[in-house]
């Protein structure tokens, strides 16, 4: 089965893992990279633009692509976050084709499917991934979010906003009060 088979969103979410035995768990396992101690200036998100589900190995691709560029150019000074997770179980009615395959397989019948993998489901303007930088790194912020949409199945935006730096004088306000 190709991947756009799972791309549209059809039914309901089967999600319960206490009755799908021995599906094959989540390629994409680290969902936060970087310094994440550190107060940065800027936030680059890639936003989404569809309704649609994405797998596990798409949510991976995107996760290296972007991870790699901020690796290289900025070493570990940002702070990347994949937001969505993937908790969809997804199933195939395997059929054999070709010569003979009219007694090997078995149709409709029993057609439920096997657990072949997980995906995410993504609503319009749903945040994917999120890169927080500081103010001279917002163009790699946005090259590197550029790269990682390239390896997802939907049209996505860049949204790049300033942070709220903690201010000082109010910190030492609610310290005292």
């Amino acid at each position: 089965m190709h991947a756009r088979n799972y791309r549209p969103v059809r039914g309901q979410a089967y999600t319960r893992k206490k009755f799908a035995r021995g599906f094959p768990p989540p390629k994409i396992v680290k969902f936060t990279m970087g310094d994440t101690k550190t107060n940065f200036d800027y936030e680059a998100k890639l936003v989404a633009s569809k309704r649609v589900q994405i797998r596990h190995s798409a949510l991976e691709a995107a996760r290296v692509a972007t991870n790699r560029v901020l690796m290289d150019k900025l070493v570990n000074d940002y702070l990347m976050q994949v937001h969505p997770y993937p908790h969809i179980i997804l199933r195939e009615n395997k059929m054999i084709f070709g010569a003979h395959a009219d007694r090997l397989q078995q149709g409709m019948r029993r057609s439920f499917g096997k657990a072949i993998g997980t995906a995410a489901r993504i609503e319009p303007d749903q945040v994917l991934i999120t890169v927080r930088v500081k103010a001279n790194a917002v163009e790699t912020a946005k090259e590197s979010l550029k790269r990682g949409s390239a390896k997802l199945p939907l049209p996505c935006k860049i949204v790049v906003e300033k942070l709220q730096s903690p201010d000082v004088n109010d910190k030492a306000e609610t310290e005292t009060a």
